[in-house]
């Protein structure tokens, strides 16, 4: 290499790793009383644009789900805005390093829940039932001490393929209007211990309390979801890689070089973590497929519409 291309390349590391320090993801939660949504998304949206922060913010007479990134002194200045609101004082924050690209845009929307894919079940308020909370520190113990318990995962089936808790319970549910169909499948733990799981916690805190609400005895939540307890317990008791809702598509945490793959192509069903969607609007659905199988021509292994009778061996089983 000449030293001219070496000296760029070197430029390039250089401002990469200072844009990687520079720029921070944040993502938050608060189940609380919001007594005029829009007014929130009014401000929400009002401060974002002040700092220039990019990402998703959605609100509801239920409280606030968000995740946005900016230069990490403008999140600090966003997260000491929101605990100025007394609503919100308390709130979990969990962050990780940004680049300045997870976002193309900013949305703040008024929703009538703050989880996307709604469950949309009356008599399921969080501020009022929901399951106990178990830290990051006491679920690594109760692995650690082989205690009986049960986790089940409360994300979508797309999440779970790229990484999730060994042992745990696949919850089936390709959005989170489908959890009433999980209930069958829990049918014989209602009287054992449960650990429900998502990413941040917003989803597992709600589905604990709708567990709670049908009978299940002996509830529990993670307390800041599975990004927690990643962040303190990398590259142990879960395995690959965790799904999140920007660009960036899945993070790891710890060292990559440690981490299995356990995501497998739909096609080839090699190992592979690369995200991609079904080119029919009709589908759309977001499914693991790797460059080679991309590159002949693959559109969707799903199992939609005209295509799954073109190419019957391709549909997912």
């Amino acid at each position: 290499m000449k030293l001219k291309e070496s000296l760029e390349s070197i430029d390039k590391v250089n401002i990469n790793f200072h844009r990687m320090n520079r720029y921070k993801v944040l993502l938050f939660y608060k189940y609380a009383r919001v007594d005029d949504p829009h007014d929130l998304m009014i401000s929400q949206r009002q401060i974002c644009e002040k700092l220039n922060l990019y990402g998703r913010i959605i609100v509801a007479s239920e409280g606030i789900n968000a995740t946005i990134e900016g230069q990490s002194q403008d999140v600090d200045l966003y997260c000491k805005e929101l605990v100025n609101d007394k609503r919100f004082g308390d709130v979990h924050f969990k962050f990780s390093t940004g680049n300045g690209e997870s976002f193309t845009k900013l949305s703040v929307k008024v929703r009538s829940e703050i989880v996307s894919g709604h469950l949309g079940v009356e008599n399921v308020d969080p501020t009022e039932i929901t399951g106990k909370y178990v830290t990051a520190e006491q679920l690594h113990k109760w692995i650690e001490e082989k205690r009986e318990f049960y986790i089940v995962d409360m994300r979508n089936d797309f999440e779970q393929e790229v990484g999730m808790f060994e042992g745990s319970i696949k919850s089936g549910m390709h959005l989170f209007s489908d959890l009433p169909n999980v209930l069958p499948k829990l049918a014989n733990l209602k009287d054992k211990t449960i650990v429900t799981v998502c990413t941040g916690g917003v989803r597992c805190e709600k589905a604990s309390g709708f567990l709670v609400r049908n009978g299940f005895s002996n509830v529990y939540q993670l307390f800041g979801g599975i990004h927690t307890y990643l962040e303190k317990y990398p590259n142990e008791n879960f395995k690959g890689a965790l799904y999140v809702f920007d660009k960036r598509v899945i993070m790891h945490f710890g060292e990559k070089s440690k981490k299995k793959i356990v995501g497998r192509c739909r096609v080839c069903k090699k190992p592979n973590e690369n995200y991609t969607n079904c080119l029919d609007n009709f589908c759309n659905r977001h499914f693991i497929c790797c460059g080679e199988c991309l590159g002949v021509g693959i559109k969707c292994p799903m199992g939609c519409r005209d295509y799954s009778k073109e190419h019957p061996e391709l549909i997912f089983k």
